[in-house]
């Protein structure tokens, strides 16, 4: 035996101390594990930090590059992509290699972030912020699959709550980076982007130090037809449901054309899966019960925590009037909940192996916090707001991990890519269809909605001038104007979460009807791991790195 000491504490030779050639799965300590999650966490945070950090600054950016009625273009564009690309990423980490992949989403991250900070008109910034989505599927997807690489089911939960409250903290740390960088005058929007470049640097390093894993030669290639056929589908869609009732008519020749590629693309996608040798989402997936509820309850919990997210600053910088740092103090609550949920859960699914109660009673928080949101006025307390984020949170920290731990214990260990990929696809599919469905509604509820006002206080113009600039500069309207826009706002925001009511609905269902399986594996404890694991030192034989 070989002892791994002078590697100053890296997790390679004895990060596969175990590694059994024959397929069993290699095992890990928890130092070792934890190493390893340093560097899936920190990449995480780069991240989901891309989105949230626009949260509270989009009403600005947007305001100065393009107004207001194109802010779901900035904000489904990342989403658009992330979902589109994060079935490819899992696959083409079984072709080369999960760390190979995980660092060209890392470098592809970068190069976006940087374009989108540079940014001179909105096409260019949508452009960028696509890029970034592409970058930001990889590490979401690619996480989750290393995890379940590393982690037998019945721990998984443990760890699987670290990653849920980095999301919480990269949830209440953008807001609040973005108000920031926003309200200060000598730095200025474009760090919300240029913000993100340096973490993303340190990650990429820290994986480069810490994550190794065994060799695993995989008999698979890439499911070209699948890729085109999938991503196409999902692209079309968004597209349906962004320029929808805006660029065109929903009763219109765009729309039934655009709704015809839709089906036929996943038609063909279907046709794509079935015929493919190493297909991106596996049909055998989809005979799998859990899967595809959990798929559903993904898809639910996606459209409305993205909806909230991107929507509420809306509501709190045009109708309460905050500054953007000021409305991304005001989702802590949401974050605070969050986080206790998410690591609460994961420490108890551990423990019993128990896990189907946390996403019942998690869709059911989210329900109740849409109609809660939904009740909203111009006078709300910022106590009441608080609350309504908090159950938002609460729901949201019961159900995100667990819905992916769930698929993949009931996933073979073959389809465990596959199945993590999936279950995130949908979650993002999800999230980019509440963006751009959500966004439609508010867009032509508010242009109604003033247009409406303006003609009953005999105010000439149009609703189109009412909407165009800054969150500050809309405070700067007189009075009359500004009190119309507000209660514009207001009544539109409430169909918005109405309308996340009856989703929240079909995603209790969905879980509530999942059949509870026995997490694979026992708890282990320090007695349990063999003493060569625990010393860090190899066991004869070797091991394979990648």
């Amino acid at each position: 035996m070989q002892s791994t000491g002078n590697h100053g504490g890296r997790v390679a030779q004895a990060s596969v101390a175990a590694y059994d050639p024959v397929g069993t799965a290699p095992r890990y300590t928890n130092r070792q594990i934890l190493k390893l999650l340093s560097g899936l966490m920190m990449a995480m945070l780069t991240a989901m930090l891309s989105n949230s950090v626009i949260a509270t600054a989009l009403p600005t950016i947007v305001g100065d590059l393009g107004g207001q009625d194109r802010l779901s273009w900035v904000a489904s564009a990342s989403l658009l992509t992330m979902t589109a690309s994060t079935p490819l990423w899992g696959k083409l980490s079984d072709i080369a290699g999960r760390k190979l992949m995980f660092q060209t989403a890392l470098l592809l991250f970068v190069v976006a972030s940087i374009g989108a900070g540079l940014s001179q008109n909105i096409g260019q910034l949508i452009a960028a912020r696509a890029g970034q989505g592409l970058g930001a599927g990889g590490l979401s997807a690619l996480s989750q699959v290393i995890l379940g690489d590393v982690v037998e089911p019945r721990q998984r939960g443990r760890y699987a709550g670290f990653i849920g409250a980095v999301f919480g903290v990269a949830t209440v740390a953008g807001p609040l980076v973005g108000g920031f960088i926003v309200d200060a005058d000598a730095l200025g929007w474009r760090w919300c982007f240029y913000v993100c470049v340096p973490l993303a640097v340190i990650a990429f390093f820290v994986i480069q130090r810490v994550l190794t894993l065994p060799r695993v030669r995989r008999d698979t290639r890439v499911d070209v037809f699948g890729a085109v056929t999938i991503t196409g589908g999902a692209a079309v869609l968004m597209l349906l449901l962004s320029m929808g009732g805006k660029q065109f008519p929903w009763h219109s020749a765009w729309t039934y054309t655009l709704v015809g590629v839709t089906v036929a693309l996943l038609l063909l996608a279907v046709v794509a899966e079935r015929g493919a040798r190493d297909p991106i989402l596996p049909p055998w997936l989809f005979r799998n019960r859990t899967f595809v509820l959990a798929s559903l309850g993904s898809i639910c919990i996606g459209t409305a925590m993205f909806g909230v997210l991107i929507y509420v600053p809306q509501y709190l910088q045009i109708v309460k009037g905050m500054s953007p740092t000021a409305s991304g103090l005001m989702t802590l609550p949401l974050v605070i909940g969050m986080l206790i949920t998410a690591t609460g859960s994961g420490q108890i699914v551990t423990r019993t192996g128990r896990y189907k109660i946390f996403p019942v009673v998690g869709t059911l928080c989210i329900g109740i916090a849409m109609f809660l949101l939904s009740r909203l006025h111009t006078d709300s307390s910022n106590t009441l707001i608080g609350v309504d984020l908090a159950v938002l949170g609460i729901g949201m920290g019961l159900t995100l991990q667990i819905l992916i731990l769930a698929a993949q214990n009931a996933a073979a260990p073959a389809d465990l890519a596959s199945t993590t990929s999936g279950v995130s696809f949908f979650r993002n599919l999800g999230g980019a269809m509440g963006v751009a469905a959500f966004g439609a509604i508010l867009t032509n509820r508010v242009t109604s909605e003033i247009a409406s006002g303006f003609r009953a206080a005999g105010i000439p113009g149009s609703s189109d001038d009412a909407l165009r600039g800054s969150p500050a500069e809309i405070q700067q309207l007189p009075e009359t104007v500004k009190d119309i826009v507000r209660e514009a706002f207001t009544s539109s925001l409430e169909t918005v979460f109405l309308a996340g009511i009856p989703i929240a609905v079909v995603g209790f269902l969905a879980v509530l009807a999942m059949k509870e399986h026995p997490l694979r594996g026992k708890p282990v404890t320090r007695n349990d791991v063999p003493e060569a694991v625990q010393d860090g030192v190899s066991p004869p034989g070797g091991s394979l790195s990648r």
